[in-house]
This record gives structure tokens, C-alpha cells and sequence, in this order.
């Protein structure tokens, strides 16, 4: 991440690609959990999570396309960079806080 005064911040490659996978690898075992749970969980409660999930998890595949293609960090609307804090904290983050708001 670069920590120049007055420049913007980026993850690198390496660093958005972890976060990315660490995401992927956290829904996996939440996902888990919710199929292990089966028995003793609600149906209907069982499927939102479930497909809360599977969402987050098709985000996190779309912002590695974004990585490879370049456009990894770049608002999908209004194409200014996304700051690197929402990036650490959403690594998935498709949109700046911004016109995220707008589209809620």
C-alpha cells in the first residue's frame, strides 16, 4: 500500500488478492456451519443465509475478474478510485461510499 503524503493509497495485487481469498475462505466455513446446522435450523432462515452467502461469494469472484482486468479498485459508477480503507475493510467493495449510498 503506498503511504506517500498527498498520493492515494492502493492495495497492491498481492495484498487485495489475499484479502479476497481470506473472504472466500471465511463465507466457505460459514457456509459449512449453515449446511452442518441443517438438522436443528429453520428452513426458511437456513436458505437466506445461505443465499446471502452465495452473494457475497459471486462478489468476491467479480472483484477478482476486476483484479485481473485491472479495474480493481475503481468505482463501478462514477470510476474514481475507491478508498483503500473501504477496500480493507470490503475487499469486494464495487462502488465508493458515495454512490454506494446513492444506490441503497
Amino acid at each position: 500500500m503506498t503511504t506517500d503524503m498527498g498520493r492515494i493509497q492502493h492495495l497492491t495485487k498481492h495484498e487485495a488478492r489475499q484479502r479476497l481469498e481470506h473472504e472466500r475462505s471465511s463465507r466457505l466455513v460459514q457456509l459449512r456451519a449453515i449446511e452442518e446446522s441443517a438438522p436443528y435450523a429453520d428452513e426458511d432462515l437456513q436458505a437466506a443465509q445461505t443465499a446471502a452467502i452465495e452473494r457475497v461469494l459471486e462478489e468476491i469472484d467479480a472483484a477478482g475478474r476486476r483484479l485481473a482486468d485491472g479495474s480493481y479498485g475503481d468505482c463501478d459508477n462514477c470510476r474514481t478510485a475507491i478508498p483503500v480503507e473501504r477496500l480493507e475493510i470490503l475487499p469486494y467493495a464495487r462502488f465508493c461510499v458515495g454512490c454506494q449510498q446513492r444506490a441503497s
